[in-house]
């Protein structure tokens, strides 16, 4: 698999710094070569040209539609992370994921 460029993002950018940190974690356990951003939902756009895919938090699912107007005719993978996983900052789940969704 090639390397994955992944952009987490959540309202400010703080929790998903801690699940970005947790996933670096699981990715390098499970020997992945990902990269993992973490940023504010405000600059998905700055972004947009550099990633492979884009993981939502759970309590942004209302700004999807907006999202798809960023990602436009791109490659870029839009997934919106479960709360199961999410609320615990459990990185391992999310990179399996992350992993199940790039292979649909």
């Amino acid at each position: 698999m090639k390397k994955l460029s992944v952009l987490l993002v959540c309202g400010s950018g703080a929790s998903s710094g801690f699940m970005a940190a947790n996933m670096r974690k699981a990715a390098k356990a499970k020997g992945l070569d990902i990269d993992i951003k973490a940023r504010s939902e405000s600059e998905i756009e700055n972004y947009i040209d550099e990633i492979d895919a884009l993981m939502v938090g759970p309590h942004l699912a209302y700004i999807l539609d907006d999202i798809d107007d960023y990602v436009g005719d791109t490659d870029v993978k839009v997934i919106l992370m479960k709360g199961e996983y999410y609320s615990t900052l459990d990185g391992a789940k999310a990179i399996d994921h992350l992993l199940e969704e790039m292979e649909k």
